[in-house]
């Protein structure tokens, strides 16, 4: 919420708004969730920097942008979320240096990944989540460490 009062404010964040770059730390075997840019395959952020949100009420939360009938929308089939929701991690930090909003891109590859915006964005099943880190999760891969005998695999 600091953060968010004014964007002469974000010029110097202080450290322990970011998480820890997963690349900057050693590789412990543990079970935690590691998230990999999926075109370069460079660490991004690990599960446990993922903020969880009440699913929102679906299509109907964007119906009073739609030229249908909200009727229609009503239906059974609510939409999942299709991102991830972090906070903001170190590689993040030049690129929220100063600004309100803008796009997160891959520090190695510069693909886009997401978005991010202190005053918030609305997520697919229709929630709002300020403020908001977004990764796209077609963007990311998912990679778990599973022990196998005396040494690790990694499953993807």
């Amino acid at each position: 919420q600091l953060c968010t009062d004014c964007s002469a404010e974000l010029q110097d964040l202080p450290r322990e708004v970011f998480a820890v770059d997963p690349t900057s730390i050693c590789q412990n075997p543990n079970t935690e969730v590691l998230y990999r840019c999926r075109k370069c395959r460079r660490a991004l952020f690990r599960g446990s920097s993922i903020l969880s949100h009440t699913e929102g009420s679906g299509p109907t939360a964007f119906a009073h942008k739609r030229i249908m009938d909200s009727a229609q929308l009503c239906g059974d089939g609510r939409e999942k979320c299709t991102s991830y929701f972090t906070e903001p991690v170190q590689w993040m930090e030049p690129a929220l240096l100063g600004v309100m909003e803008g796009q997160l891109l891959c520090p190695k590859c510069t693909s886009k990944l997401g978005s991010f915006s202190w005053r918030g964005e609305q997520c697919s099943c229709g929630r709002w989540v300020t403020p908001a880190f977004q990764i796209h999760k077609s963007r990311v891969d998912e990679v778990r460490t599973l022990p196998v005998g005396n040494f690790q695999a990694a499953k993807t």
